[in-house]
């Protein structure tokens, strides 16, 4: 065994002193630049080697300059013993503070390193933070900042596996934030509750989890769940939680997993139906985008003392600013687009359409109704339908089988794709619709034109899943300019829907002239950050993304008034209510190519707007059917 020696404890003892940083090698400077200044003026006095006689003191105070200013030296004299003496105290200084410098430049930059690598505490409160890191952050980041724009001053944290730095640059090269708002990004492991104690998620107003595409995103939501119900066990009653789940079925122990706390977006589901009512109604997706984003009106929960005893018919109708859309009781539960005569009691809020909550109110009487301009016009039977569908993906199945929900019996669908992988089987238990499907490119331009795509209802275009993102959005919109120039070649228009999974590439398929596209990150982007800042949304966005209950449709006008005729918008949501139904705005045919006239969708007028509907035109109704 090692004997160990006086030298290798002193060794052992200096290596510990010095791995300590920075803070104690400027210590130990500091140390021996005192050491060399006592000592040095003790050897002076010790042997009068001072040319003259000089207390302790100013010795000490004479070699201190030497050893801060090496000038000091040119202005000694005496003997030789006593400027030799003083010439080493001034290397020991330019020693010591050359040390010094290099000592504070690398401690300084070990700090930069440290805050590069984004792990010190964010010291915020109300900030709103994003778990995770995903091609669509962007989009939540955006909507997040619109949602927050009128606060004046706000935060939005956000933390993932990936260097402070690259997601900083991203991030800014990316999104604008309005005056205000300030980005922090931070290094960590979302699913590690100390990491989480970074962000202070106590503190906070909202969380956001997002997680990219991999084998099982749903797990990484699950455990990412569990750390913040760790980190957040004291705090009552703490942030807003809202995540989306790739699967439907992992929606029972998310919901475990949340303890109260979480809100949780199926996203398959909810997607898949937004478009199988697209597909059915062109035009309806603008409509959804503006019900989903930040920047036009948002639904919101109106609470006001003078609801009470009113029915929503003349609650509806009686609007000062916002458009109704149902009531949330007492109790909380949520009823779209309730009966004409339902009695709001103690407690019950409006549901409502806003361009802000500041700005809801009621009228202080109802608006003046042209009985005169009324129509007795009835929507016809829905008829069985052709859909030819372009394409598959996960969401294939879940998309048939809503839209089954929807058509009439005796209707087609004619499904043509690459391949039909065995995880997304076509559905085998439609009620209403009869499926044919067959394997082929269908970016062929020959067989698409073999198909007779000008002879269906409706043309659906799925993204392709075994292409990366960019290059599955470049083969769908290819795709969609085929399937236009058949149209223009024809003269024949019929609808397309297309699904887009970048954002980014959304300006593309208007260039390419698509009836409706669904970006479908987009989408739960956007729901995402309003479910965030209002988690009783969730079961909104529930009611109406689904086939039972009011959901969102375009009807013609000639249901509710007479064309060609100038009527108060108070007269449509009058002729709405008389149809069980209410109305939220309209879609003008003659401006549905105009993207600067938002495709011709009007949400949320006043009620006392006067338009004058051409034929063609569209009411934006919430309705039990399109009957």
């Amino acid at each position: 065994m090692h004997k160990i020696t006086a030298r290798d404890k002193f060794r052992y003892q200096f290596d510990a002193f010095m791995s300590r940083g920075s803070g104690a090698l400027i210590l130990g400077l500091f140390l021996v630049s005192a050491i060399i200044v006592v000592l040095a003026s003790i050897v002076v006095m010790a042997l009068d080697l001072a040319p003259e006689p000089q207390s302790m003191p100013l010795h000490m105070w004479g070699n201190l300059m030497r050893l801060v200013d090496a000038g000091t030296l040119a202005g000694d004299s005496g003997d030789w013993p006593y400027l030799m003496l003083m010439l080493l105290v001034t290397a020991g200084g330019v020693f010591i503070f050359s040390s010094l410098i290099g000592v504070l430049t690398t401690g300084l930059e070990a700090k930069l390193d440290e805050l590069r690598k984004g792990r010190s505490l964010v010291a915020e409160t109300g900030h709103s933070i994003i778990l995770g890191w995903s091609p669509h952050i962007f989009s939540v980041v955006s909507e997040l900042a619109l949602a927050n724009e009128s606060q004046g001053s706000f935060r939005i944290v956000v933390m993932a596996r990936k260097d402070k730095v690259e997601m900083e640059d991203e991030l800014r090269d990316k999104v604008k934030l309005p005056r205000g708002g300030r980005l922090v990004c931070r290094t960590g492991d979302p699913m590690n509750p100390d990491d989480l104690t970074i962000v202070n998620p106590g503190a906070a107003k909202s969380i956001l989890i997002i997680t990219d595409e991999g084998d099982d995103p749903d797990a990484s939501v699950l455990k990412t769940v569990l750390a913040l119900s760790h980190n957040l066990a004291d705090v009552a009653p703490g942030p807003h939680i809202a995540a989306v789940l790739s699967n439907d079925r992992n929606l029972s122990a998310a919901t475990i997993a949340g303890a109260g706390r979480a809100v949780f977006i199926p996203a398959g589901g909810i997607v898949a139906r937004i478009m199988a009512q697209t597909c059915r109604q062109p035009g309806l997706s603008i409509v959804i985008a503006d019900l989903l984003d930040f920047s036009g009106d948002e639904i919101y929960m109106y609470a006001n003392p003078r609801l009470e005893g009113k029915t929503y018919g003349h609650i509806a109708l009686g609007m000062g600013h916002g458009a109704a859309m149902g009531l949330r009781t007492a109790s909380g539960m949520i009823r779209i687009n309730p009966p004409g005569n339902t009695i709001f009691g103690p407690g019950d809020d409006l549901i409502c359409l806003a361009g802000d909550d500041s700005v809801i109110s009621l009228a202080e009487k109802s608006p003046l109704v042209d009985e005169a301009a009324l129509a007795t016009g009835e929507i016809r039977p829905a008829k069985p339908e052709r859909l030819l569908i372009l394409g598959w993906n996960n969401l294939g199945p879940l998309f048939l089988s809503s839209i089954d929900e929807y058509a009439a019996p005796g209707s087609e669908v004619v499904i043509v794709t690459s391949a039909i992988t065995h995880g997304s089987p076509i559905p085998e238990n439609l009620r209403n619709m009869q499926v044919t499907a067959s394997t082929a490119d269908v970016s062929d331009p020959a067989i698409l034109e073999g198909l007779s795509p000008q002879d269906f209802d409706h043309v659906m275009v799925f993204s392709d899943p075994s292409l990366p993102l960019q290059s599955a959005d470049a083969k769908t919109l290819a795709i969609l300019l085929q399937l236009r120039a058949i149209a223009d070649r024809l003269g024949r228009r019929f609808p397309i829907t297309t699904q887009i999974l970048d954002d980014r590439n959304h300006s593309l398929a208007q260039a390419a002239r698509a009836d409706d596209f669904i970006v479908s990150d987009r989408l739960l982007s956007m729901m995402l950050a309003q479910v965030s800042e209002n988690p009783e949304l969730i079961q909104v966005f529930g009611d109406l993304f689904r086939s039972e209950g009011s959901e969102l449709y375009l009807k013609p006008v000639a249901a509710y008034v007479r064309e060609g005729c100038p009527v108060s918008f108070a007269t449509v949501i009058h002729a709405a209510l008389r149809r069980g139904e209410t109305a939220l705005g309209w879609r003008a045919a003659a401006s549905a190519n105009d993207a600067h006239a938002n495709y011709g969708v009007r949400l949320n007028p006043s009620s006392s707007e006067i338009v004058t509907f051409a034929p063609g035109d569209k009411i934006i109704v919430l309705a039990e059917d399109e009957s």
